[in-house]
């Protein structure tokens, strides 16, 4: 399913700050953040539909898509949303001219938001009631709802994250290892929302309630890896936190920090 906050031109000096969960069944096979052979993206992969959820270029290009969730939604679609990320990675495409594109043939995939971007402008979309759009500097936070919706599960990530996260990030003092550990206390937190505060999304109550918290764990589904990723000075840093195994039975693999400089 899935969750992402971004902050946008907000930071001096760190133009891009991104922190995201990827929630995925924990039998779907998976390759952790790794170098694409034959192809300038950087992410890790879905091998089941060979796409990814979340990806950079070396030129500055970056990507990440959440599922739409809709339980109403029966319809089996051929087409996979990981490849939008692949799509737009290998294109030339301006952010904005690949989403009108995009918008032709949208219909073809369940429900997805869609945000792609360069080092100059970033486009949000949703095939499930929002047309492309260049967002203005700011702190845009969406799960499995529009980000018009302002669900009570992303107001929370927003609230940790403009007022714990991004001030320690825009201090040059603050130690890595303390960013590390800020970052992944908020994409961990389990806290459920309140049942009254729970949208409307056409699946139980129960599941709701479960699909609520940042962090998500279950016998068969929850958060498989969180990322850490910040564009400074030109340069890449990304962290993947990668969860493997079933519930309270997992263990846990921080990738290497992955920090490469874009070409000049």
């Amino acid at each position: 399913m899935c969750i992402v906050a971004i902050a946008w031109q907000v930071l001096e000096d760190i133009p891009l700050c991104l922190i995201s969960n990827r929630d995925e069944f924990y039998h779907r096979p998976t390759e952790v953040l790794k170098y694409w052979k034959n192809s300038p993206i950087i992410a890790g992969q879905d091998l089941e539909s060979g796409g990814t959820w979340m990806g950079v270029t070396e030129s500055g290009r970056w990507a990440i898509v959440t599922n739409f969730r809709d339980g109403k939604d029966q319809k089996k679609y051929t087409t996979s949303r990981g490849n939008l990320i692949q799509s737009f990675l290998e294109s030339d495409l301006t952010p904005i001219r690949f989403a009108q594109n995009l918008e032709k043939n949208q219909c073809d995939y369940a429900g997805f938001n869609l945000f792609v971007g360069d080092t100059q402008q970033v486009v949000y979309m949703s095939n499930r009631g929002e047309a492309p759009q260049v967002l203005a500097k700011g702190v845009y936070v969406v799960s499995n709802g529009l980000m018009s919706e302002d669900w009570e599960k992303t107001r929370h990530l927003r609230k940790r994250f403009t007022q714990e996260f991004l001030p320690m990030l825009q201090y040059s003092s603050t130690l890595e290892v303390d960013l590390d550990f800020a970052v992944w206390d908020i994409l961990e937190d389990e806290r459920k929302i309140f049942p009254t505060l729970l949208p409307n999304t056409g699946i139980s109550s129960e599941m709701e309630e479960l699909l609520s918290s940042t962090f998500i764990q279950s016998p068969n589904y929850g958060t498989r890896c969180s990322n850490f990723l910040r564009l400074k000075n030109q340069t890449w840093l990304w962290k993947e936190k990668t969860q493997y195994g079933e519930f309270k039975n997992k263990v846990e693999i921080i990738k290497a920090p992955l920090k490469f400089k874009m070409p000049t």
